[in-house]
């Protein structure tokens, strides 16, 4: 039976209901996957830090990629975590932390777009404009292509979280494994009319903004390689931009499941699950694709475990 109340400020959540059979190894996915993203973004961006040859535009926008997925990680996984233990009639949490959940979750989702973004206008610059690359993209560039992405995010989910707390609740179960907008403003028993048109509408101006910059930047991009006899061009385009349209299609995969799976109620327990995987699996990849592919990266590492190898005799 349905719970009502007003404005309370404790909520429950449903959490992610796996069977006890099932319920350690997914515990133990998340919680490894959780550390393997912890690990290899903190390392990645203090490889970067440290390696001046790695103080360049592209590895610079980059870096806001690993602080995303530890921020956005951070807030949701150790949570999710420790719910699982816990029965679901003690999977409380305070509105207050509901809705920094929910902002932060919000916040992860939307700036991996404005970062790619920014990320597909520096490739466009550095492959169809060479010359002129040190010229643009300079280190105040970097700064407000940066600012932008996280300024922008800010802006659309702090208006979309606006209009949801200007609504008074009059339920208190969260139906998903952790908070977000959709669950808090099903709280309400007024009209959310305003709240699912914003919705929409953020979401298909944030697709339709971050595909249309993929495919005019890539557009371009492999008209000037086609027209362009220079292999080194060639190989560098090829090497860079492929491993940033991978991370554009794994995100862009991953948030598309989950908008797909709200669609079918009755797959809720799949949609919960993809839910947690949209943030996990960017996270774990995004390190390892950029690594693996980076010469840089990998040149810095090789010379570091050189260096380490061979101790003197005493």
């Amino acid at each position: 039976m349905e719970n009502y109340t007003d404005n309370s400020l404790t909520l429950q959540l449903e959490g992610l209901n796996v069977s006890k059979e099932y319920l350690y190894p997914v515990f133990l996915f998340i919680f490894f996957s959780y550390l393997f993203i912890i690990v290899t973004n903190v390392s990645i961006a203090v490889l970067i830090f440290l390696d001046k040859n790695l103080h360049q535009p592209m590895y610079l926008l980059f870096c806001n990629l690993p602080f995303n997925d530890i921020l956005g990680n951070s807030i949701l996984v150790p949570r999710l975590l420790i719910d699982m233990l816990r029965p679901p009639s003690e999977r409380l949490i305070g509105y207050h932390e509901c809705v920094i959940q929910a902002f932060t979750s919000h916040m992860f989702g939307t700036t991996s777009h404005t970062v790619l973004m920014i990320m597909a206008v520096d490739r466009y610059v550095a492959i169809c404009n060479p010359l002129r690359y040190a010229a643009i993209m300079t280190n105040k560039m970097v700064i407000k292509l940066t600012v932008s992405a996280w300024g922008v995010a800010l802006v659309l989910v702090g208006i979309l979280l606006g209009l949801t707390l200007r609504l008074n609740r009059c339920r208190t179960v969260i139906e998903s494994p952790y908070c977000d907008n959709a669950g808090l403003f099903k709280l309400s028993c007024e009209s959310v009319f305003i709240n699912n048109v914003y919705g929409l509408t953020f979401t298909v101006v944030l697709f339709t903004a971050s595909i249309g910059t993929m495919v005019i930047t890539y557009t371009k991009i492999t008209v000037v390689c086609l027209t362009s006899k220079s292999k080194s061009l060639n190989s560098k385009a090829l090497k860079t931009c492929s491993t940033h349209l991978v991370l554009f299609l794994i995100m862009i995969f991953s948030g598309m499941s989950v908008i797909t799976l709200h669609r079918f109620p009755q797959y809720t327990n799949y949609r919960k699950f993809t839910s947690i995987l949209f943030h996990i699996v960017p996270g774990s990849l995004n390190p390892i694709i950029y690594g693996v592919q980076s010469k840089e990266i990998r040149t810095f590492l090789a010379n570091s475990f050189k260096s380490k190898k061979v101790w003197p005799l005493c």
